[in-house]
């Protein structure tokens, strides 16, 4: 895989349904993936700890019982385990996501 990725070069690679993310490449326990569901956000909890890096777009986030407001240039940490997801996002809603670690997070 490429080691470098722009979002304009992850955007085009924008998965449909049923896959949720493109996998972008992967070191280690590393992996980068693009994220840019459309209408809603299905996902369940992960079983590595992940970073959402928010590169357009914005809405809300909701991790545990918390709700925040995101914007582009945020930058949101989930622990391995918990329940998340994006709503109320705009159309343009494009994330990268890096997963890292053993199964049940650091």
């Amino acid at each position: 895989m490429n080691w470098y990725h722009s979002a304009a070069s992850a955007s085009a690679r924008t998965p449909t349904p049923p896959n949720l993310a493109s996998l972008l490449f992967a070191h280690g326990t590393m992996e980068l993936e693009w994220y840019a569901p459309r209408g809603q956000d299905v996902q369940t909890p992960h079983d590595r700890d992940e970073l959402y890096f928010i590169a357009s777009g914005s809405g809300r986030f909701v991790r545990g019982n918390v709700e925040v407001r995101f914007d582009t240039g945020d930058a949101i940490f989930v622990p391995a385990g918990m329940e998340h997801r994006f709503v109320d996002f705009t159309d343009d809603f494009g994330t990268w996501v890096v997963f890292w670690g053993p199964e049940g997070g650091e």
